[in-house]
């Protein structure tokens, strides 16, 4: 071959290697898009680590089917008011991240269709929660703590008829608070055996009356009625 074709045939791989040296690389394939996450606060609502109940939203709840909300004399007897109806209504106030603690402002609560089993008393008038709005606390834990003020206490007067004409019975705790908890497989905030003292009334009130109700299903009717989780 004459020399000057091999120089040539040189300078062409030479070319080749160059070119193939100055080529792109492949792009790498973009990673596919992290799914989004699910809302991690205290309160979700439609599911579990759902979408996040929004401050201001307002939370409410009935007595669970087939209950009753009870005031009776003792812990472990069935002497005293049992109320067929109740429900509640919370404005959410902060619903931070979990585990954490959500607060809310109890606005009302409603006890109604109530009868009266207490020896002298013919029926029951009313029953009323006063001193509301009380603040609320709901932690991961589903710990739920109503707690009222000083200047507005806890406080509920139950009006009875009575043989003797109608009594006023105003009832307070001791602690200015009421426990209860939450719990996601029903939906439900249980207070059991809370514990309200007589502040004022005849004889006829008991000294102390013990408190029950179960709630379920807790609802965000600001988001279509629905269900309230806790994180």
């Amino acid at each position: 071959m004459p020399r000057y074709g091999r120089i040539g045939a040189g300078l062409a791989a030479l070319a080749l290697l160059t070119g193939l040296a100055a080529a792109p690389a492949s792009a790498a394939p973009e990673p596919a898009a992290a799914p989004a996450p699910l809302a991690n606060n205290v309160l979700t609502y439609s599911a579990p680590a759902g979408s996040a109940v929004a401050v201001n939203d307002v939370i409410q709840a009935s007595l669970r089917s087939g209950t009753n909300a009870t005031f009776y004399s003792s812990a472990t007897g069935s002497t005293g008011i049992r109320c067929a109806a109740s429900t509640f209504s919370a404005k959410v106030l902060t619903n931070p991240a979990a585990p954490g603690t959500a607060t809310e402002s109890l606005t009302a609560q409603s006890f109604t269709s109530c009868t009266s089993n207490i020896f002298g008393t013919t029926g029951v008038q009313s029953v009323t929660v006063q001193n509301l709005p009380y603040a609320t606390s709901v932690t991961s834990a589903g710990v739920v703590r109503i707690s009222g003020t000083t200047a507005a206490p806890i406080q509920s007067t139950v009006v009875l008829n009575s043989l003797l004409g109608q009594i006023t019975c105003v009832y307070r705790t001791g602690t200015n608070s009421l426990t209860g908890t939450a719990t996601n497989a029903n939906n439900s905030i249980t207070f059991t055996n809370q514990t309200l003292t007589k502040f004022s009334g005849p004889s006829l009130c008991f000294g102390t009356a013990y408190f029950s109700a179960a709630y379920s299903p807790v609802r965000d009717v600001t988001k279509g009625n629905s269900p309230v989780y806790v994180n």
